[in-house]
């Protein structure tokens, strides 16, 4: 299977730029590179405000002046390393357009400055307070999801496990599920393109270093038990064919499957790790959103009355 034909001109710029991978440079130096390739976004939304959730900084997107809104939790990817609510900023934005609901996107503490369970814990007070406030957010405590694509697609599905509040719907996009890095695509797909194997060992080791196991359900949430798993909300799993992730995300909604959740899986097979935050220059990026925004505005309406 080879690259879609956008997919394949996109990462022959990233290429023509001769950037370093992560496991090359130093988490600082990797930042401002990231941040200087951050797509800047001037998508109308109705409200957009900083907010701090319990110390925790976030960003809430509401497509409307409706106040009986649903809402998802968004953790932003780069490998729990990189990354910002401005690097997902346009991606919020649209996909609080699109599917009419709203988003608050966290601004969790990064490694390896803050390693394992910093980050996830800035996730879980985000997601309380969220739950705590809904009458100051504008929106509905009953209707509450969480998403994120890769590192924060991973935080998704461990909040999604732990459900501090009661959760309705999770968005995983290309998730870590497996930090043990043993599944074949990341044979497959070891140089890449945009996320080579070396890069997402260099990731894990600053996430959890000798902090705790790769098997810790709490940092690969495949490990959980199958009671655990049954107890998650309905999920929306993508992934990318040309990813060291891909079978990871793959093999945990297969999961979610036998045990009796919910879960619908897709694979874009010409699209790499990362495409759908590149959706301004990607078809398959704007149809992945498309489909989020689809499966969001369904799974977080509002009942329909009796």
């Amino acid at each position: 299977m080879t690259l879609h034909p956008q997919a394949a001109r996109l990462i022959a710029v990233m290429e023509s730029r001769q950037q370093k991978g992560f496991s090359e440079v130093t988490p600082q130096e990797a930042r401002a590179a990231r941040a200087a390739t951050d797509y800047k976004s001037n998508e109308h939304v109705h409200e957009m405000r900083d907010v701090n959730a319990l110390g925790v900084r976030c960003r809430l997107y509401k497509p409307s002046a409706d106040n009986n809104l649903g809402l998802m939790v968004f953790f932003h990817g780069g490998g729990w390393v990189l990354g910002s609510i401005e690097s997902h900023d346009g991606l919020c934005r649209t996909l609080a357009n699109q599917s009419g609901q709203a988003i608050l996107s966290v601004d969790y503490r990064l490694a390896p400055e803050d390693p394992f369970p910093n980050g996830l814990e800035d996730c879980i007070r985000a997601t309380l307070w969220a739950h705590q406030n809904a009458d100051e957010l504008g929106i509905d405590p009953t209707r509450i999801s969480v998403g994120g694509d890769s590192a924060g697609g991973n935080f998704a599905a461990v909040v999604a496990q732990l459900q501090p509040v009661p959760l309705v719907f999770q968005v995983l996009i290309y998730p870590v599920t497996d930090c043990t890095m043993k599944t074949p695509s990341y044979v497959e797909n070891a140089e890449g393109p945009f996320l080579r194997a070396n890069d997402m060992a260099a990731f894990i080791d600053a996430y959890i270093g000798d902090i705790t196991s790769p098997q810790d359900p709490r940092v690969s949430p495949i490990s959980a038990s199958p009671s655990t798993l049954a107890s998650c909300p309905p999920a929306l799993i993508i992934t990318a064919h040309h990813d060291p992730l891909r079978d990871e995300g793959e093999e945990y909604g297969a999961a979610l499957l036998a045990n009796g959740v919910e879960a619908s899986i897709v694979r874009y097979f010409g699209m790499f790790h990362g495409f759908v935050s590149l959706f301004p220059w990607l078809d398959d990026g704007k149809t992945a959103v498309s489909l989020i925004a689809s499966a969001m505005r369904t799974a977080l309406a509002p009942p329909r009355n009796k």
